[in-house]
């Protein structure tokens, strides 16, 4: 390529991965047309056609037992709904795994019993090469496969849902953005929420006045230390009161006694 001619796609996305292989999302599910969904769009799309993580949904109804493509039966001793069987599912993890190669990572199962998700894990997953994703639907999966497979068991918080498909994608728009080269300023996301330990300050653009409310003074001040200490007084503020598990923590964190 000359110094003047354009630089191709396929150019920049070589450039782009030249570090390293894409992050992978490897997912199992009965709903493969389910991804990359939302994500194909926005900064999470971009990333995706940038090749800076990519993703291969597997459906597990190929890896059925007969020409039904069935993957439940009826759970033992009785009860309502369908319990996803572990011989059929158990044949879509590995197949989908050795697909993966290196670019595995962890096998994630999303049920209300799991680990709440937190920033933390996020990070984590982010920073590997990929994580292997088994969306369960119906009254769930066989204890026998997640014993078999030591499956990491994720909840999204105390709700239910109809499927993993769901939290697949808000984990996946969560470790998405983490991932070099998809937010442009590496500061804006060491000022979200969680990143420290506390929820994020209020934000104000213009209007400077709107609805007889004003900007906070100290945002026009110009003053780059006034503002930082503003900013983290807010966010410890919206913190204490409205997350106060999040707030024992940080205390903990900074070695401060748990205040009245």
């Amino acid at each position: 390529m000359t110094a003047n001619a354009p630089e191709t796609g396929a150019e920049r996305r070589e450039e782009e991965t030249a570090a390293g292989p894409a992050w992978l999302a490897t997912v199992l599910t009965i709903f493969p047309g389910m991804f990359p969904g939302p994500l194909g769009f926005s900064l999470a799309g971009r990333a995706l056609e940038r090749g800076i993580w990519e993703v291969a949904a597997h459906n597990l109804r190929d890896h059925a037992l007969d020409r039904h493509g069935t993957v439940d039966d009826t759970p033992f001793g009785g009860g309502p709904g369908m319990v996803m069987r572990p011989d059929v599912l158990d044949r879509a993890v590995r197949a989908a795994r050795q697909q993966a190669g290196d670019r595995a990572g962890p096998l994630v199962y999303f049920t209300p019993r799991g680990r709440r998700l937190d920033q933390k894990r996020v990070r984590e997953l982010a920073a590997g090469p990929g994580a292997t994703f088994l969306c369960g639907r119906f009254e769930g999966v066989d204890e026998r496969l997640l014993e078999a497979h030591e499956v990491e068991e994720v909840s999204l918080g105390d709700f239910v849902l109809s499927g993993g498909e769901l939290p697949a994608l808000v984990l996946l728009d969560a470790v998405v953005r983490l991932l070099p080269g998809v937010l442009g300023a590496a500061e804006s996301l060491a000022e979200e929420s969680f990143e420290r330990g506390l929820l994020e300050y209020p934000q104000y653009t213009r209007p400077q006045v709107w609805a007889g409310r004003p900007v906070p003074d100290v945002l026009n001040s110009g003053h780059h230390a006034e503002i930082a200490a503003w900013r983290r007084m807010q966010a410890e503020k919206v913190t204490r009161n409205r997350r106060p598990d999040l707030w024992q923590a940080y205390q903990a964190s900074q070695g401060r006694k748990e205040e009245e």
